[in-house]
């Protein structure tokens, strides 16, 4: 900011300085003082006066510290008068910066008249031009120095008019830019705000629509008299413009014209934008397939249409990931995958991942197509051959799935998604009859519509502190092991997060599960509802809530109810949650919300820049016979 005073005048040029005669060289005289030496930056020091520096004077026992090295604190005076002038103060300060460390007089003198000049310069960005700052060296005998730096700071200025030259050129709508500007007559005068709603005003011209508007910089004019100022920022505003076309450059092209239109949240003859442009930016990096996008308007024969030319450079296409974790029940499990996120241009995705575990071992390739015909709508299909060995069944499965969703992403937090599929099963199962424990085997043929509706207005995927979730899935499916028997399978999910203070949130959840239409008999034991675990109701084995065979192995159900509620505290990077989890598993397909067990425990949260890394430890309440006393989980994100 450029502070002008009113009655400022330019000083008069200096005439020319005439040549010197050469000098002489006078004899040496050792009592003679020394000569200043300016390129050095330190005077020397006259140790038996010590004259106070500043602007106004005052007694220094500067000459105590002699020539020998000293530390000294600093004691800044009257600063409170100025909200925040003592935290920017020590951020420029040397004095501040070389408190509690040796320093000589000359130093210790420098450093305080350099403070005074910025005390002062940061008396004038307060908006306070007729403060005054004087330093004074206290050094008792055999003590720490003080260096104390008294600040006044004088009356406030306030701005008397705001002025922005050039806006009437809008037009009716000069108004509303106008009030755009976050400075307004009465304010007080603060180089911070100034600038601040300078940056804001320049980016809001370019969402009103003026892609190449100038503004100039602030010119601040001081009236010391009556303790006020003028503030003017001219305008150049330019004409109005639309969206024109949208055309890549650069040697290596990603993505094609096309394409960047399917991306892009704005279409030719809409007005222009400038925080459309912003969000292209980031929609190309969210691709993962773009280091730098430079995305910029480019003026065309007609003034009032712009296009936008995108430059983009790649980033690597390919990535290896690596995942373990462990849940009682579930047990030990490594993850491993491949990816080239542009196998198939543009944005077609390949994953090849490979599960090896004590329960579960599988091998699947995914194609992902993003963006697919609009933005953030993901295509995939997938092909998946798994091997899974639970106290509930053990299954050989195969299979093709493909689907189309609208999904959120960590950039990209929507409140709505949704998705829509098909899917066919072919698995071998085996399991035991219920009433006798006798082992069997059986193939299912299955046909699967899976589809989802979400509604999210959390304030993180991983991590959530505030907001709610809701999730309605719904799957008509076909067994076809015997003959065609349709049934629904449904699912609700809802989840609500409260913060209590900045350190706590208490989260809880709730889920409801119904399978109408077919005797859980006739249903592939992969198939159906199970409760327990780390996702589930934590305290108890994987699988192990609800009805059991005679041999005690769990046979899954068609009625599923379950809640929890945690605390979660955290203490930096670090964090703890206590938890209690509820919940049944029923044979009829409606929930009776009878018999329900709990399980109870404590947590350990390491909140990672990617986020939080989760341990929890439970046990069941009223324990019964053949249960453990501890179930332990750990996995990436919080429970729900």
């Amino acid at each position: 900011m450029i502070a002008t005073p009113v009655c400022a005048q330019a000083p008069a040029a200096a005439p020319p300085v005439p040549a010197a005669p050469a000098p002489t060289t006078p004899a040496l005289e050792p009592e003679s003082p020394m000569a200043q030496l300016p390129e050095l930056g330190v005077a020397w020091p006259d140790l038996d006066s010590a004259p106070a520096t500043g602007t106004a004077a005052a007694p220094s026992d500067a000459a105590n510290l002699g020539d020998t090295l000293h530390r000294y604190r600093l004691a800044l005076e009257g600063a409170d008068a100025v909200p925040g002038f003592a935290a920017r103060f020590n951020q420029l300060s040397a004095l501040h910066a070389g408190e509690g460390k040796p320093a000589n007089s000359a130093q210790i003198d420098l450093r305080a008249r350099e403070d005074e000049a910025v005390a002062r310069e940061l008396l004038r960005a307060f908006g306070h031009y007729d403060g005054t700052v004087a330093s004074r060296i206290t050094a008792p005998p055999d003590q720490a120095a003080t260096v104390r730096l008294t600040i006044d700071p004088g009356p406030a200025y306030a701005f008397a008019t705001v002025g922005l030259p050039g806006i009437e050129t809008a037009g009716p709508r000069a108004g509303k830019l106008r009030e755009s500007f976050d400075v307004k007559p009465g304010d007080p005068v603060d180089a911070d705000k100034v600038n601040a709603a300078t940056l804001a005003f320049r980016a809001a011209l370019g969402v009103q629509g003026y892609p190449f508007a100038k503004v100039a910089d602030p010119i601040v004019t001081v009236d010391h008299q009556t303790h006020q100022a003028r503030l003017e920022l001219a305008v150049t505003l330019g004409a109005v413009a639309r969206f024109g076309q949208i055309t890549p450059v650069g040697p290596r092209q990603i993505f094609t014209a096309h394409h960047l239109r399917e991306i892009a949240r704005f279409h030719p003859g809409q007005q222009y934008d400038s925080a459309r442009l912003d969000d292209l930016r980031r929609a190309l990096i969210a691709t993962g397939l773009v280091s730098v996008a430079t995305v910029t308007p480019v003026p065309t024969s007609d003034p009032g249409v712009v296009d936008i030319s995108v430059h983009l450079e790649r980033a690597p296409p390919r990535t290896v990931a690596a995942a373990i974790g462990y849940g009682t029940g579930e047990g030990a499990r490594a993850e491993v995958s491949w990816q080239h996120r542009n196998f198939f241009p543009p944005e077609g995705a390949v994953t090849f991942r490979g599960v090896a575990g004590t329960r579960e071992q599988s091998l699947s390739a995914l194609l992902r197509r993003a963006n697919f015909r609009g933005r953030d709508h993901v295509l995939t299909a997938q092909i998946a051959a798994a091997h899974v060995n639970f106290n509930a069944y053990n299954a050989r499965t195969f299979t093709i799935s493909a689907g189309i969703e609208r999904q959120s992403n960590i950039i990209f937090h929507k409140k709505w998604t949704w998705s829509a599929g098909t899917e066919l099963v072919a698995s071998d199962e085996r399991d035991t009859i219920v009433a006798t424990g006798a082992p069997r085997r059986r193939t299912y043929l299955v046909a699967a519509l899976p589809g989802s509706l979400g509604y999210d207005t959390s304030d993180d995927l991983l991590n959530p502190m505030r907001g709610y979730r809701l999730t309605a899935r719904v799957s008509p499916e076909v067994s076809l092991r015997q003959g065609a028997i349709p049934y629904m399978k449904l699912q609700l999910d809802a989840s609500g997060y409260v913060p209590v203070s900045g350190r706590v949130t208490i989260a809880g959840r709730v889920r409801l599960g119904s399978i109408q239409g077919i005797t859980r008999d006739d249903i592939a034991p992969s198939r159906r509802f199970y409760a327990g675990g780390g996702g589930s109701v934590r305290g108890f084995g994987y699988q192990k809530i609800g009805p059991i065979d005679v041999n005690g192995d769990p046979v899954g159900g068609r009625g599923l109810a379950e809640a929890a509620i945690e605390a979660r505290i955290r203490f930096g990077n670090f964090g703890v949650v206590p938890f209690l989890d509820a919940g049944n598993l029923y044979a009829q397909p409606i929930p009776k919300f009878t018999g329900l067990r709990y399980g109870a425990g404590i947590g350990a949260r390491y909140y990672s820049s990617f986020g939080p890394i989760r341990i929890d430890l439970g046990t069941p309440i009223n324990r019964r016979a053949g249960e453990s006393r501890i179930a332990v989980y750990v996995s990436l994100g919080q429970a729900f």
